[in-house]
């Protein structure tokens, strides 16, 4: 593979965490972070990033002002063990970007917390949609072009690193070749099947690419 494009809020930074604080517990955050999600995958074109996350407290009878205290606590997001060790390795032998579903502020401050030399950060405002959308995919790819002659890669020759079952499928529909990094170990639906590797721990992406 020529380059590796990550999704950001959860194959590299620990989001989930945050979201449980904030929502006072496991049962609570997780409800409201899985109706975000589907809100998110379902909706297309950006809308602000903070409406989704506001609407989707609320749907949860969760107060939306919860969106408010996110923002806020942003910066609290936490890379995965060793993250941006993996990466900075990686990035030796080739380029590396983000494509996340998130506003451009908050994609840029969330992708500084990885410690990694990021090519690009692409987000769905600056793409003007959200995953699984294939514009943001493709998006993310063409950021990945080095600067010069040096062409942009196919989107074969890209692995996509993704956070959840949705991402798993957006970016293989988009062309990519998929990994799926799933910590949480959340259920998959089928995503599994579609990745060509499922892994638990960063640690283990090196291998797949040698």
């Amino acid at each position: 593979m020529k380059a590796v494009l990550f999704d950001l809020l959860s194959a590299l930074l620990d989001s989930w965490s945050l979201w449980d604080d904030i929502a006072e517990g496991a049962e609570p955050g997780r409800r409201w972070r899985m109706e975000y999600l589907r809100r998110t995958y379902a909706v297309g074109a950006y809308v602000p990033y903070h409406d989704l996350v506001a609407d989707s407290a609320g749907a949860v009878g969760l107060p939306r002002t919860l969106a408010d205290e996110l923002e806020d606590r942003w910066d609290e997001l936490s890379p995965w063990p060793r993250a941006g060790a993996v990466l900075r390795d990686l990035a030796r032998d080739r380029p590396i970007g983000v494509a996340t579903n998130c506003s451009e502020v908050l994609g840029q401050r969330a992708a500084a917390l990885v410690g990694a030399p990021f090519r690009s950060v692409v987000t769905a405002e600056a793409a003007g949609c959200y995953k699984p959308d294939p514009r943001i995919y493709r998006a993310g790819v063409e950021a990945l072009a080095p600067g010069g002659n040096g062409g942009t890669p196919r989107a074969d020759e890209v692995l996509f690193v993704a956070g959840s079952p949705l991402d798993v499928h957006g970016a293989t529909r988009a062309g990519l070749t998929v990994v799926w990094h799933n910590p949480t170990r959340m259920p998959g639906g089928g995503a599994g099947e579609v990745a060509l590797h499922v892994i638990h721990d960063l640690r283990e992406l090196p291998a797949i690419l040698a």
